[in-house]
């Protein structure tokens, strides 16, 4: 375990890292004692800083719920991380690509939380009974650190989370089985990926139960009006400036953003 001024100079490494956009090296290097409990305090006070210069909570982002995410990150356990309102991004939107150091793109679902949600014991149907709303969403997958990372790395470095994309029909949870929501991710017109939402542990609900349990176990839950990132049910697309993305959700409707 790490001392609490250990964890404090992690988070304000990779807040740094961010800042300056240059990567730094990995913190299971820096730190060779760090362990999950650390690593998510890490992830908190990084996201504290962020909220002390103004920017606001709005929800979480589960990673690492699909076989084809464990398989291209080398990792075998769900993580999760912080959004702010400062990585929102709309559909039709122009995204500064020199953001962020390494993006990369993920095809979602997004959970609207109608009420309050939390654990532990939360199964999938009380996150469809919590759920207002279910959209499309990709999310910019983003590294501030080197590689080869550990989990440790991931998870302090706000589960790999750079920012959100939101788009396409809203729906109601039973407006359609959301295990068979499909969708193809195209860059400059090219199809690069394609995947079902069943990928993200056989629901994609069962990855928003882990994570209400997961943040019932530090004493949090879900709140009405937050948003939660279900996890990718494909792999990852490399993006940069000039690239031109087209997810196509199908009866869902479709994401298009442009990287400049």
């Amino acid at each position: 375990m790490l001392t609490d001024a250990e964890r404090r100079k992690g988070a304000e490494d990779l807040y740094r890292a961010e800042h300056d956009r240059k990567v730094i090296p990995q913190l299971s290097r820096t730190f060779p004692n760090i362990e999950l409990p650390d690593a998510y305090a890490i992830q908190r006070m990084w996201a504290e800083m962020h909220i002390a210069k103004g920017a606001r909570h709005v929800g979480h982002k589960i990673g690492l719920t699909s076989r084809a995410m464990q398989m291209a990150s080398k990792i075998t356990e769900p993580d999760y991380g912080h959004l702010l309102d400062t990585m929102l991004f709309r559909d039709g939107a122009q995204i500064p690509a020199g953001r962020f150091l390494k993006p990369r793109l993920e095809v979602e679902l997004a959970f609207v939380m109608g009420e309050d949600l939390e654990g532990p014991g939360a199964q999938v149907h009380d996150v469809m009974r919590a759920t207002e709303f279910i959209m499309p969403a990709m999310e910019i997958i983003d590294y501030r650190t080197e590689v080869p990372r550990a989990i440790t790395d991931t998870i302090a470095d706000n589960a790999a989370s750079g920012g959100m994309i939101m788009g396409g029909r809203t729906i109601r949870p039973f407006d359609v089985d959301i295990r068979w929501v499909g969708a193809t991710l195209s860059k400059n017109g090219i199809i690069e990926e394609s995947g079902v939402s069943a990928a993200i542990m056989g629901h994609p609900a069962a990855g928003v139960a882990w994570l209400v349990n997961k943040l019932a176990a530090v004493g949090n839950k879900l709140e009405k009006g937050q948003l939660v990132l279900a996890g990718s049910f494909t792999r990852p697309v490399d993006i940069a400036a000039g690239d031109v993305i087209f997810a196509d959700y199908g009866p869902l409707g479709s994401i298009g953003v442009s990287f400049v």
